[in-house]
């Protein structure tokens, strides 16, 4: 059984409040018995997950076979069952449950794990129905992504295709809509319609959306920018837009 690891306090805690936890086993650092510590033993003893302490030798030895390298473990490590996998012939199902007008999240480059675990999280918060990503070119979904996911990417569909483009433009058939940010738009995201069945898409920081994707959609935004910087992290800016899309359709 493929097995993935999941490291830092909060990000294991969320793991383990899910509605069906995948922890098969928590690992702590003898030294850490604080409080937060303390919550999780008692969290995962409630949920009946196994827990136990190691001295510090054995708990760096874990971290050096899984290969984690230089990560914020808290002294918590959680080794879990691997998170399941959508793959693209899923896609209609996932969206057809998720109601009369889905909001989608399409990243188009994101390759830094960290920004795909902020993403995910907005999107989850946001009540996104999936995200989907190019197969190609971007990050995957790693235990740092995991980390800042917080849980996010327990409940959120993930898809990695083939061919966005192709893939755009078969939901364009099915009546969504499509909404692309770049900072060559000429239109503000406030400004925008953003009604119905709707995908919002986001570029990489700096190239932004590749010209094929851009060329897909129905129209391209901007945030307005009053400061020095010229962009924002597209995490940030994720948030951003999602946000958006829920401030208008809680005014319905």
């Amino acid at each position: 059984m493929s097995e993935e690891i999941v490291f830092g306090i909060h990000a294991v805690k969320s793991l383990c409040e899910s509605e069906n936890p995948r922890v098969r086993e928590i690992v702590v650092q003898e030294e850490r018995r604080d409080q937060r510590v303390k919550a999780l033993w008692d969290l995962a003893k409630e949920k009946r997950i196994r827990i136990k302490r190691v001295n510090k030798q054995s708990f760096y030895r874990s971290i050096d076979k899984h290969k984690l390298g230089d990560v914020t473990h808290q002294g918590v490590i959680a080794f879990c069952t691997q998170i399941e996998q959508y793959q693209e012939s899923q896609l209609d199902d996932v969206l057809e449950k998720a109601g009369p007008e889905p909001l989608v999240l399409v990243l188009d480059g994101v390759t830094d794990p960290h920004n795909l675990g902020a993403c995910l999280r907005s999107a989850d918060a946001a009540g996104v129905a999936c995200v989907i990503v190019p197969k190609d070119h971007s990050a995957q979904l790693t235990s740092t992504a995991m980390k800042v996911a917080c849980g996010a990417a327990e409940n959120i569909p993930l898809f990695f295709v083939t061919n966005l483009t192709r893939t755009l433009n078969k939901l364009k058939e099915n009546g969504y809509w499509i909404t692309g940010t770049s900072g060559e738009a000429q239109t503000l995201l406030y400004d925008a319609d953003l009604s119905g069945a709707r995908i919002i898409v986001m570029g990489a920081e700096g190239d932004g959306m590749r010209r094929l994707t851009k060329e897909t959609c129905d129209e391209l935004v901007k945030l307005p920018m009053h400061g020095s910087v010229s962009s924002l992290n597209v995490s940030v800016a994720t948030g951003i837009c999602l946000f958006e899309v829920v401030r208008r359709r809680l005014k319905k």
